[in-house]
């Protein structure tokens, strides 16, 4: 069966072009030209959930970045469906923000095919890695830091009963790092720890999730105490926490 896809593209060309190429690798991929069409098939209740969403940023009604705001703020499941970006090539500056905004991940036009489906890829077995069993995970199912409570099975995370806004790709940054509580990570074990040797995005983009952790469960993200950061290495989840 057929894997449901949603590409908000207003490339009516290129969008035919990757149902074609992802339908080969089992993916049906519904296309929206716009981001009005795209968010009304996020909350149609009659047709198939996408398991991800391909978003472009430059749409003609709406600012791409906007739709990612709006999709982020959905009732239900919708809200947390991961979502690749397509973003102009050498505008980091975009790229920085959706994924502040709750993107997955980024891919800058043009763009190979085997790439996306490579990127699809990654981020749904992301997904769908964080759902193992406790067994399988090395441990508990509900790793429990002071009043920070994080539940590998729910794939939840809540901080004095209060649930922490993550996505997908956060969560499973925040397990990593949870997992290897006390251990100095540098941004490379960080990512190989989520994402094996899948495509990743840029660098940095390790610091942008970082802060949106820190946003969800630091009580003063600007002096954490949960996630810290060691200067010319990485970052370190703290043992003890309160």
């Amino acid at each position: 069966m057929s894997q449901p896809l949603l590409m908000i593209e207003d490339d009516v060309r290129l969008a035919h072009m990757v149902a074609e190429y992802l339908g080969q690798s089992g993916y049906a991929v519904a296309h929206a030209p716009d981001a009005t069409q795209g968010l009304a098939a996020l909350q149609n209740p009659a047709g198939p959930a996408p398991a991800l969403v391909i978003l472009d940023l430059m749409l003609p009604d709406m600012d791409g970045l906007e739709v990612c705001r709006r999709i982020r703020a959905l009732p239900g499941p919708a809200a947390s469906v991961p979502l690749l970006m397509l973003t102009a090539k050498g505008d980091p500056m975009d790229r920085i923000i959706g994924l502040e905004m709750g993107a997955d991940d980024y891919l800058p036009k043009p763009f190979e095919p085997r790439e996306l489906l490579a990127r699809i890829r990654a981020v749904l077995r992301r997904k769908g890695d964080g759902a193992q069993t406790p067994a399988a995970a090395g441990g508990q199912a509900t790793l429990r830091f002071g009043s920070l409570a994080i539940d590998r099975d729910a794939r939840s995370v809540t901080v004095a009963g209060a649930e922490a806004d993550l996505t997908s790709y956060q969560f499973d940054l925040l397990v990593a790092m949870a997992e290897r509580a006390g251990r100095v990570l540098t941004r490379d074990q960080i990512m190989e720890a989520v994402r094996g040797r899948e495509l990743e995005a840029f660098d940095r983009s390790i610091d942008v999730h970082m802060g949106r952790i820190r946003n969800a469960i630091e009580a003063d993200p600007k002096a954490p105490r949960r996630i810290l950061t060691v200067r010319g290495v990485g970052y370190v989840f703290a043992k003890q926490q309160d």
